[in-house]
């Protein structure tokens, strides 16, 4: 990967991003675009945009969730402990024993997730996972009146979980969900700058909010823009480790290449596209199908003022959701490329339609 496309994605990973709190990082993104763009601006939540080659057609977006999941501050107690709420799927048993930090208006205070050592546990057949209200923050104060004096009830909460590179193309962090996303657009973006004069189509590069919470940015940002097209990009879950069930949850590899989805808001014909142009430029795709729903933005920007043509491109991710998600840079790396060459092949003011 070029170095300072790898220093971007590692800058907007670990710039926390909670959602309804995105700011900062949509602030690393908008910095990074903007050389790229011919116009860029973000509207009243903080979805961001940045247009290249504007009045052009047809108007393809290429949309990614900048969010992740989190926890807020619930309550703190007379000894200064702090009690916390759900933001987005975070798993509580997992959280235990983790290294945070409280984003406080007066700066980020760090703090671990308690844990009670198995000495003093009684072990029995049982024992249960712990739940949300059973977490607790230490911050290493003696009172509510001096945590209060750090913080707040409502401030947000990330794991402190840094990007590292693993071996094999393969890197670590937290909340790669969905910050490859996000990246992956602003490289399509840039990529895309310097064949400007080649495009017909208007490109819409998003990086939208809140989408861990109900892919709620999506559906303001889409109705907003009007694409006649829409590619979303988001992780998946790769199955190719011990324990999960591939005839469950499909086989999806990391080092294969990025997956497409067939079914549901997936247009056929979009993704007839998607696949023509990876074939065009040799680069390989995983397949997955969808059932009632992807549970990504898609969901929410196919149905948006009547009908957008839409496709899913998703990242193979291991063990998601968790403070040490995997995925490998050159499955990443093919996704600004397979976008790229989606936006060249749209003729001007072209349409997708099923054929009936």
């Amino acid at each position: 990967m070029r170095n300072k496309s790898l220093q971007f994605l590692e800058r907007l990973v670990n710039t926390a991003s909670p959602s309804g709190r995105e700011a900062r990082g949509q602030r690393v993104w908008l910095d990074y675009v903007k050389p790229y763009a011919d116009d860029t601006f973000s509207d009243a939540y903080g979805n961001t945009v940045a247009v290249l080659n504007k009045g052009g057609s047809p108007r393809l977006m290429l949309a990614a969730h900048a969010d992740e999941i989190a926890m807020s501050v619930n309550y703190i107690d007379k000894q200064g402990f702090i009690y916390v709420r759900r933001v987005g799927g975070i798993d509580p048993a997992i959280t235990k024993a983790q290294r945070v930090v409280i984003h406080a208006s007066g700066g980020p205070v760090k703090g671990v997730v308690g844990n009670v050592a198995p000495h003093l546990m009684k072990f029995d057949n049982d024992r249960k996972l712990p739940k949300m209200e059973d977490l607790f923050i230490d911050i290493g104060v003696s009172s509510r009146k001096e945590a209060e004096r750090l913080l707040r009830i409502g401030d947000m909460i990330t794991l402190n979980d840094p990007f590292e590179l693993l071996r094999n193309d393969l890197a670590i962090a937290r909340a790669f969900d969905n910050r490859i996303g996000t990246f992956a657009v602003a490289e399509t973006l840039r990529q895309l700058k310097e064949d400007k004069g080649k495009l017909n189509a208007e490109i819409l590069a998003v990086s939208n909010i809140m989408e861990e919470v109900g892919l709620l940015g999506a559906r303001q940002i889409a109705y907003t823009l009007k694409p006649d097209v829409a590619l979303v990009v988001d992780v998946t879950h790769a199955t190719d480790y011990p324990t999960v069930s591939q005839q469950q949850h499909g086989d999806i590899e990391l080092g294969r290449g990025p997956a497409i989805t067939h079914g549901g808001c997936n247009h056929p014909e979009v993704v007839a596209r998607i696949e023509k142009v990876a074939g065009a430029q040799k680069i390989k795709l995983q397949h997955e199908a969808s059932s009632n729903s992807t549970g990504t933005d898609t969901d929410v920007i196919f149905w948006t003022r009547g009908g957008i043509p839409s496709a899913l491109i998703s990242l193979p991710n291991r063990y998601m959701h968790s403070p040490v998600e995997v995925v490998n840079l050159k499955d990443l790396e093919q996704i600004p490329r397979l976008m790229g060459a989606f936006a060249r092949s749209l003729k001007k003011g072209e349409q997708f339609k099923v054929k009936i």
